[in-house]
């Protein structure tokens, strides 16, 4: 079950202004005790009893003439008997005084309040502003490395830099030693790239030697039929080598980045591929309709030369058919589609077979197949090279269904 997380910016904001918030009660509550305390809780009023002030000790004075809005008689000598002030007006003096008391301190809590709230709204609208421009150059951080995933060509990508120009901090280390990975990522692919390039090259001098020196040295009108068969024999394995060697060039090759690119149309490159296919007891059917891209013509000619052979290769030994279809696909793509019969592929084993050098266990005990296990390896590099994919999964009844998807051209 997926949860919505919150973003960092979304989360530093709730901290800045809960923290505020938190600081912002609190000093409203300190303020309401101070005050409160400042405040008497029951305040009392009486009077003395002549005017010079003097009585017991606390005692306050009233107006001698006023009490609580209503006149009253002057203050009587010390041998009146009845006090001079009505007692009912000091009650409400002193109602009066609670009231005004409890009124300053809801209206310390009710503006306080409001006030709060207002400071705490624009605090929190702020946190979110500057939590944003603290995190700026992370996100550019973060930019960059989806470039660099999202890019076709390895070898483009990984040779773009973040270069982050700031202050020493958390984020410009996160930046420099994320530049120093890209750059030991890039030394590793050029190398791995250039050892392929470099070895396949210095492999196919001896196999072209060998192959020559076979064709050469032994004539077969004169060599007996042993020797014939050991040529045989030697020209075969030399052969598959060549086509290894061929297969480790091409899929380097496609591999990089694909710059001499033109238009033209997949249809016109099945029809081509297919009627170089020499007849044989596997029938081919071919459903070309228009599929324009832009590429490389060698390379997507290979592209479907190789998905033509492994249909034809990896069959059934009667009734065996190859089917190629193209056209147009969803999301301004076209679409190459090669379904075969064959053998029965477990599904376990269908993601395996992208990868160089692998093939199926009933292909490796076949002494009599061909290849070298790089045919859907260079399928999928050209196809990634141009933008696009390859993928395949087994169809009912045996065999395998190859398609590829590769942007339409504008």
């Amino acid at each position: 079950m997926s949860s919505t997380r919150l973003t960092i910016r979304a989360r530093l904001t709730l901290v800045y202004g809960g923290l505020f918030l938190l600081a912002g009660l609190l000093l409203l509550g300190v303020t309401y005790a101070l005050v409160s305390q400042r405040l008497p809780d029951r305040p009392s009023f009486t009077v003395s009893g002549s005017l010079s002030g003097s009585g017991s000790a606390g005692a306050r004075q009233t107006d001698p003439g006023l009490v609580n809005g209503q006149q009253t008689s002057p203050p009587a000598r010390s041998g009146d008997a009845d006090p001079p002030y009505p007692a009912g007006n000091l009650e409400q003096v002193n109602r009066a005084a609670v009231e005004t008391r409890q009124d300053a301190l809801d209206a310390l809590l009710t503006q306080g309040g409001i006030a709060l709230g207002v400071v705490g709204a624009a605090a929190i609208a702020f946190g979110w502003l500057i939590a944003g421009r603290l995190l700026q150059p992370l996100h550019r951080v973060t930019e960059t490395a989806r470039r660099i995933a999202g890019a076709p060509d390895a070898d483009r990508g990984l040779h773009e830099r973040i270069a982050f120009t700031g202050p020493p901090d958390e984020i410009k280390e996160l930046s420099d030693t994320f530049d120093v990975m890209l750059e030991r990522l890039d030394h590793a692919f050029d190398s791995q790239r250039r050892f392929i390039a470099n070895a396949s090259h210095e492999l196919r001098t001896p196999l072209t030697l060998n192959r020559t020196l076979l064709e050469v040295a032994v004539d077969a009108d004169t060599a007996s039929v042993e020797l014939r068969q050991l040529r045989t024999t030697l020209l075969a394995v030399n052969a598959r080598h060549e086509r290894l060697i061929d297969g480790l060039l091409l899929l380097a090759r496609s591999e990089r980045e694909v710059a001499d690119r033109a238009y033209l149309d997949l249809a016109d490159v099945v029809e081509h591929v297919v009627a170089q296919v020499p007849p044989g007891p596997v029938a081919v059917h071919v459903e070309a309709a228009e599929a324009p891209v832009t590429g490389n013509s060698v390379l997507l000619e290979r592209l479907v030369q190789n998905l033509v052979e492994n249909g034809v290769r990896h069959n059934v030994p009667q009734d065996g058919w190859v089917r190629i279809s193209s056209g147009a696909g969803p999301d301004g793509t076209v679409v190459l589609r090669v379904a075969n019969t064959g053998p029965v592929v477990p599904g376990y084993e269908v993601p395996r077979l992208f990868e160089p050098f692998r093939r199926l266990v009933t292909d490796r005990l076949a002494a009599g197949t061909p290849g070298a296990g790089l045919g859907l390896s260079i399928v999928r590099a050209v196809a990634l090279a141009h933008g696009g994919t390859a993928h395949t999964e087994p169809r009912d009844g045996g065999g395998l269904v190859v398609t590829v998807s590769l942007p339409a051209a504008a």
